[in-house]
């Protein structure tokens, strides 16, 4: 199990790219960087999801400890982007608890990137629809005051 800062160091050194590199892909200073890849702080929100794009990686692998596959969740990132960028970062939490509570569903199968794909699509339509439902009911109400 890596630490958080051993994970961007490795990732960058994989890369082949120095932390002054990193961090102006990442928009941070350097003196960030070597603060995260020493463990003594670590990003939140945007700038997490910048490092992982910066290094290739996913979200999930950078920020949780368990995970030691650097794809880990990656195909999930897309759809947390637009669902952040369309109703915010606390629907962007909604989003994922409930990808991961669904993949409980998965367990100790294999699928394909096609079938994980089409879950996460299918799963985000949805919560995308009952969201867009939610705005349509309360700004009607809200209207009709």
């Amino acid at each position: 199990m890596k630490t958080f800062g051993e994970k961007i160091r490795r990732s960058r050194e994989n890369l082949g790219i120095s932390q002054d590199t990193l961090a102006k892909e990442a928009g941070v200073s350097q003196r960030t960087i070597t603060s995260y890849e020493t463990n003594n702080s670590r990003p939140r929100g945007i700038t997490a999801r910048k490092l992982a794009k910066a290094l290739g990686v996913s979200v999930d692998y950078l920020l949780n400890e368990d995970v030691d596959d650097p794809k880990y969740g990656m195909e999930k990132d897309p759809y947390m982007e637009a669902i952040r960028k369309s109703y915010g970062p606390k629907a962007e939490k909604e989003a994922n608890e409930l990808l991961e509570k669904n993949m409980a569903l998965f367990a100790g199968g294999t699928l394909t990137q096609e079938a994980k794909d089409a879950f996460f699509e299918a799963v985000m339509t949805a919560y995308v629809t009952c969201k867009e439902e939610a705005r349509k009911t309360y700004s009607n109400k809200k209207g009709d005051n």
